[in-house]
């Protein structure tokens, strides 16, 4: 009798061995370009402020934008005239430069600059947002013109062009531990041992994974870091359900058995639904869209009508509100506004 030893193979083991030489021919690619631009023989540019790069391993939502929210209003109280370089991903601007000063609230349209970025304007008291994939190269056509005392750098960790003072990456305590490998065997963009280059490290959602989960993960990314890294670990907390004209409609301690629908297009709508969930909201329905999605009147319309018939209430996310509210003003939409709680660092 013959024997099909592929079959006693585990398939899932199989799969990750073919694409194995594939992650690490990525891998190898992404450190060749940081050491060309670490030794020279790719020029970055250098600014004469102080840099502060947000940004990232791993593909799709660690928190990155609350972090950069946090930063602007930190900043801001220190009177500084803060600067935000972001791509502007999935606007019209994405492919060439877009700016909005600090005040110029009517220019918020996402469909130009994209969600994310109009997210982060509405915090900008001083400075301004600059957005391009070009974002060095936007810098200097700007700098002289916005005269900035810092620079934040959304998303940048892999923006290896432009020279920053500070590097701060995130993690998403909910990302498990067997997709931290470079794609496509994994979900990074870059090997973890890129971590000798962080100056800070933070785990972001620890409030979603059970204790055991969360010390493995620390034990993992402290292989990596240098000794000397903090590394911070953070968690959302909620601090209402606000309409579009962000007035607060609801406290948290009022979400208790509130019939809601769930609706976003974000990177990680589970942790989204999660957090709901820890306040008592009932989710009676979860209705999630692919990243950065923008939202249609048909869209809206279906799910304002299943509130309605349900009796619940639409919550979306603060970066889902700023292209809904272009579409409706409708008060069955509301948004869940967070804020950021550290949590001791562990060196």
């Amino acid at each position: 009798m013959k024997i099909n030893y592929l079959k006693l193979l585990d398939l899932k083991g199989i799969k990750k061995l073919m694409l194995l030489p594939f992650s690490l021919l990525w891998d190898f690619l992404h450190h060749l370009r940081r050491i060309l631009y670490e030794y020279g023989f790719l020029q970055r540019e250098y600014f004469r402020v102080p840099i502060i790069s947000v940004g990232n391993l791993s593909f799709g939502g660690t928190g990155k934008t609350p972090v950069i929210l946090w930063l602007i209003e930190y900043l801001s109280e220190l009177n500084q005239k803060v600067v935000i370089l972001s791509r502007g991903f999935k606007g019209e601007l994405e492919n060439s430069v877009g700016i909005i000063r600090g005040g110029q609230r009517f220019r918020s349209n996402p469909y130009e600059f994209g969600d994310e970025a109009i997210l982060i304007a509405k915090r900008i008291k001083q400075g301004a947002l600059i957005v391009g994939k070009k974002r060095s190269e936007n810098l200097k056509n700007y700098f002289h013109e916005v005269q900035p005392d810092v620079v934040l750098l959304d998303d940048g960790f892999q923006h290896l062009k432009l020279n920053r003072s500070s590097n701060i990456v995130l993690f998403d305590a909910t990302m498990p531990l067997e997709h931290y490998y470079t794609a496509p065997l994994g979900y990074l963009r870059e090997g973890m041992h890129t971590l000798k280059y962080a100056d800070m490290i933070i785990i972001s959602r620890v409030n979603q994974v059970g204790k055991v989960e969360l010390k493995n993960m620390i034990k993992h990314i402290s292989q990596f870091k240098s000794r000397d890294t903090p590394l911070i670990l953070i968690q959302y907390i909620l601090t209402g359900l606000k309409d579009c004209m962000d007035q607060q409609i609801f406290k948290p301690e009022e979400l208790k058995g509130k019939k809601i629908i769930a609706f976003s297009a974000i990177g990680s709508p589970k942790s989204f639904h999660d957090s709901l969930k820890e306040y008592g909201c009932i989710i009676t329905h979860e209705v999630a869209r692919e990243d950065h999605h923008y939202f249609n009147l048909e869209e809206i319309g279906k799910i304002s009508n299943l509130a309605r018939k349900e009796n619940a209430i639409v919550v979306v996310t603060e970066k889902d509100m700023v292209k809904i509210k272009r579409l409706t003003q409708d008060p069955i939409f509301l948004y869940a506004s967070i804020q950021i709680e550290f949590l001791n660092g562990i060196e």
